[in-house]
């Protein structure tokens, strides 16, 4: 049996939904995220920085959201939510899969720091400032990407779940603007998927 150690307003909603669009089975770990969850023991256990999402396969453990996916997808996907390697939609996956954590999620990282975690009187408005604008950046080629396609690579597939979730989170904190019309209408598509409300929900 799978088990997902989750906690809401992180990485871990990746596989919740993940896990809901394949219709897989799991139980749930719900934490909240806050240091008396994550950095306790037990969860230091699982993963020695206290972070989500944390996946247990019977006698398996991971952790990194992009590699749960990977496993995931190979040990119980079926071929689902992935592009053939010989589709020419491959290379388009694999590129937007990797993006979200290469490019978009390091300034998101930064403005939730700067935002939200640390308090008023240790923020810095230059690092904020720096943030929202290669957020800004980085989200353009995506927008670009989307001209004329529902998704990022054919059909939806994981990459969708692993960069979706990054362009969800981004039109939370204001950075996606009116001049991404091709994103904000696939953000707005993605939310409409039932897997995607629930993963979030929960």
């Amino acid at each position: 049996m799978l088990t997902l150690h989750f906690a809401p307003n992180s990485r871990a909603s990746r596989i919740y939904w993940l896990l809901r669009e394949l219709d897989l089975p799991f139980e749930l770990n719900r934490m909240d995220f806050n240091p008396k969850d994550l950095k306790s023991d037990e969860h230091r256990a699982r993963h020695p920085l206290g972070r989500v999402p944390v996946l247990d396969d019977d006698d398996v453990r991971i952790f990194e959201s992009g590699a749960i996916v990977e496993y995931v997808l190979a040990k119980y996907g079926n071929g689902r939510l992935k592009p053939d390697v010989d589709s020419p939609e491959f290379p388009n996956y694999l590129q937007w899969f990797h993006y979200c954590e290469g490019m978009v999620m390091p300034p998101i990282n930064t403005i939730v720091v700067q935002t939200i975690l640390l308090p008023p009187d240790r923020r810095d408005e230059t690092a904020l400032g720096q943030a929202q604008r290669l957020l800004g950046k980085a989200l353009g080629p995506v927008n670009d990407a989307l001209e004329g396609r529902e998704y990022l690579a054919g059909e939806f597939s994981a990459a969708d779940v692993m960069l979706g979730h990054s362009c969800i989170m981004s039109g939370r904190l204001g950075a996606v603007t009116d001049d991404m019309p091709h994103l904000k209408a696939y953000i707005e598509r993605l939310q409409a998927r039932p897997a995607c409300q629930e993963a979030f929900a929960a």
